[in-house]
């Protein structure tokens, strides 16, 4: 059934929203793991995979491709945040 499977993308996928607002908020990478946001990517990927190679391409992929833009929105954030705080450190005065 593939109610489940809808159901764990749409509670996952209910965080992510969160996540993003939380990191253009406080412009920063606190709290944050690129490792574990890049495993969520992969992992994303590897749904999107699995329902290609079973042919079962639905409107669940959808669930999977939405969640998949906005952990990589949260990726993008990460890495601007982490330039703008490598970039507010050797700006300071010591």
């Amino acid at each position: 059934m593939q109610i489940f499977e809808i159901i764990m993308l749409i509670c996952f996928g209910m965080s992510w929203p969160i996540s993003v607002y939380k990191s253009i908020r406080s412009k920063s990478t606190k709290g944050k793991s690129v490792v574990f946001i890049i495993a969520i990517i992969i992992g994303y990927i590897s749904g999107i995979i699995g329902k290609i190679v079973n042919h079962q391409l639905n409107y669940v992929v959808i669930l999977y491709l939405i969640n998949l833009i906005v952990v990589s929105i949260d990726l993008a954030l990460y890495f601007v945040n982490s330039w703008r705080e490598k970039s507010y450190q050797s700006t300071e005065v010591v």
